[in-house]
């Protein structure tokens, strides 16, 4: 393979008109390039301009053996899996068209191969800043004993609360940046589809999330509960409400990411029936050595128009 070999695109129709077939053989391992190319394209961000989201495709034959997403010119590149050769080839290419890469994600392999190529071809520092597990639901398995109270889908008057509650995971996970009314709109949760564990009192006392159905497949996140409310069940049982609602709708692949820091979250996730798929991981790379590649590219470029 070449690194012509990857096709760079503005166009989200155009991209999944190409790589939607090959990004839908592997639902589950591929939900973060689905949703993300699913929710650009349903939006206006996905028109063309300055910060455009960017799509690529590495194809060959007429064969799409690998994508990558990048939401703006300032977000983190989503991979699908990678060999170590693919992932250099990708560097050379993005590095060639000058494109900034603050941050990767993806598999382990595939995101540790591809840092470790971007630093060769550009010098930038990269440092690891997230590891999560991803799971697949197999048979779904209620906890036992199962908490009292019902599930019960969030709707519009409940906004304040979802709100308030995925700036509390954001906090507790620490994720950044946080998430509060005035960014809502423009945050990850702001097209999930919410559901409250409530106690027979009617008050909410856990909630979960999921994507819109992508290929069959949705993903669970987030999922919350305060921490007066802990270790009495109620994250596993809106955690079953969700997935048996997704699987009644349809849904073939029910995925879930946890930290495998977290022991408790690792270990209720496996009882309630997900199967480890792979290990996830997040690479940022240092500014400085960004901008001094950045330098470096001009002086090259200045070099070879300077060449007779």
């Amino acid at each position: 393979m070449h690194p012509d070999d990857w096709h760079l695109t503005e166009d989200a129709d155009a991209f999944l008109a190409r790589a939607g077939d090959f990004l839908r053989s592997r639902p589950a391992l591929h939900t973060m390039s689905l949703t993300i190319a699913e929710k650009l394209r349903a939006s206006a961000a996905s028109a063309r301009g300055v910060d455009a989201p960017v799509f690529g495709r590495l194809e060959r034959g007429g064969e799409v053996h690998a994508t990558f997403v990048q939401r703006t010119s300032a977000g983190s590149l989503s991979l699908t899996p990678l060999t170590r050769e693919q992932a250099g080839e990708l560097a050379a290419r993005l590095a060639d068209l000058g494109r900034s890469v603050p941050a990767v994600s993806g598999d382990h392999d595939t995101a540790t191969a591809f840092a470790e190529a971007w630093q060769r071809r550009t010098g930038a520092m990269p440092t690891l800043g997230t590891r999560i597990r991803l799971y697949r639901l197999g048979t779904l398995t209620p906890p036992t004993p199962f908490p009292e109270g019902r599930g019960r889908r969030a709707d519009a008057e409940d906004l304040d609360q979802v709100v308030r509650w995925c700036g509390e995971f954001c906090d507790t996970v620490g994720e950044v940046p946080s998430v509060d009314s005035a960014s809502w709109a423009g945050s990850r949760f702001s097209d999930r589809h919410f559901t409250f564990w409530e106690t027979p009192d009617g008050a909410p006392a856990s909630m979960a999330a999921v994507t819109t159905m992508t290929a069959g497949m949705v993903r669970v996140d987030p999922v919350y509960t305060p921490a007066r409310l802990r270790g009495r069940g109620y994250a596993g049982a809106v955690t079953v409400e969700v997935s048996r609602a997704a699987l009644a709708a349809g849904a073939t692949d029910v995925v879930l990411f946890a930290h495998p820091d977290n022991l408790t979250s690792n270990a209720l996730y496996r009882r309630l029936g997900f199967v480890p798929v792979a290990e996830w991981a997040g690479y940022t790379f240092s500014r400085d050595a960004a901008l001094a590649s950045e330098n470096n590219e001009v002086r090259r470029d200045a070099t070879t128009a300077a060449r007779p």
